[in-house]
């Protein structure tokens, strides 16, 4: 089975560019929302909407909170996201090729 976020949950990821260095990801969900175990590398991602929530990753659970604007670093990691906020989620993930 793949890991990869566009084949495990296509109906929330989308592939928008890509070339021999990123790989551009848009991701859309709704509040309750859960992705399947998937995996990202190195990847810098840009909040399009505010929202809330829960990363699982074998080392625990995390809560992830950011503000529409908002840009953070995400190291690579295989992991399981949850929307537990009362808002959409609508990001722009960068994922960097090596």
């Amino acid at each position: 089975m793949s890991d990869d976020p566009t084949i495990t949950d296509p109906d929330k990821y989308v592939a928008v560019f890509e070339n021999e260095r990123v790989r551009v990801l848009e991701y859309r969900d709704t509040p309750g929302a859960k992705t399947n175990r998937h995996r990202h590398p190195d990847s810098v991602v840009c909040a399009v909407t505010s929202f809330q929530r829960k990363v699982h990753t074998d080392g625990g659970v995390r809560d992830v909170a950011l503000e529409a604007g908002q840009v953070m670093w995400l190291p690579a990691q295989e992991h399981v996201g949850e929307n537990c906020g009362l808002t959409d989620t609508h990001v722009i993930l960068v994922e960097l090729k090596r």
